[in-house]
């Protein structure tokens, strides 16, 4: 398995919380990835989540940008064997986005195996284990030869529905729709879905779909 933690976002609207506030100014320009959480990175949490998950470093890789790629440099002093790719973005109007993010480094990783997304910025609980998520992927194989992702979801008010990618299923919990912050009324799902996934290696050509179905013709 190779693990991909996206870390190429210009985290906007906190550099804009962190320019009004007096207590936390310090953390300007500090990408989200990186901000301080008891006591060491975000993202070091996770490295140990993997680390004790039997993940061995040299298969992960950190997707970032290159206006934050020397920040990163010296965060994997730590985690030598950490592979970084830059999506070559230098703004967050040229940002190539989560899935251009992913496509990029399957193709220059060459990537051919199950691979786990978890976006840099996200939060678990200290209960969670990585290890239990990891073991309900694999026995999804054992039911469909063909590869089945794992996807994640936790259930959302109302209220916050328009705030996140929601997730449609059908009655047997496979994935129908994936709908990109919708009005409440465009759809019955209350499913938020994190960017945290493990896909089969047998998805990842339609990451090439999608991106031919998607391109921009100027």
């Amino acid at each position: 398995m190779k693990v991909l933690i996206l870390a190429a976002g210009y985290g906007t609207r906190l550099e804009r919380d962190l320019s009004t506030s007096n207590e936390y100014s310090y953390l300007i320009g500090c990408p989200k990835p990186l901000l301080p959480v008891a006591g060491k990175p975000l993202i070091s949490h996770w490295m140990g989540l993997l680390s004790a998950s039997r993940v061995c470093e040299s298969d992960i890789y950190i997707m970032v940008n290159d206006s934050n790629i020397d920040k990163f440099i010296g965060w994997k002093k730590d985690f030598p064997s950490v592979h970084i790719i830059s999506d070559r973005s230098t703004t967050n109007d040229n940002r190539l986005g989560a899935v251009a993010c992913i496509h990029l480094a399957v193709k220059q990783a060459a990537v051919d195996d199950n691979l786990m997304i978890i976006a840099g910025d996200t939060l678990f609980y200290q209960d969670f284990s990585l290890a239990e998520f990891i073991k309900s992927f694999d026995n999804l194989q054992l039911t469909h030869p063909q590869g089945c992702s794992l996807i994640t979801y936790y259930n959302c008010p109302v209220e916050e529905v328009s705030k996140h990618g929601i997730l449609e299923v059908d009655s047997e919990g496979m994935v129908s729709a994936l709908i990109e912050k919708p009005q409440p009324e465009h759809t019955n799902s209350r499913k938020a879905c994190p960017a945290f996934y493990l896909l089969a290696k047998q998805s990842l050509h339609l990451l090439d779909t999608f991106m031919e179905d998607n391109k921009v013709i100027t």
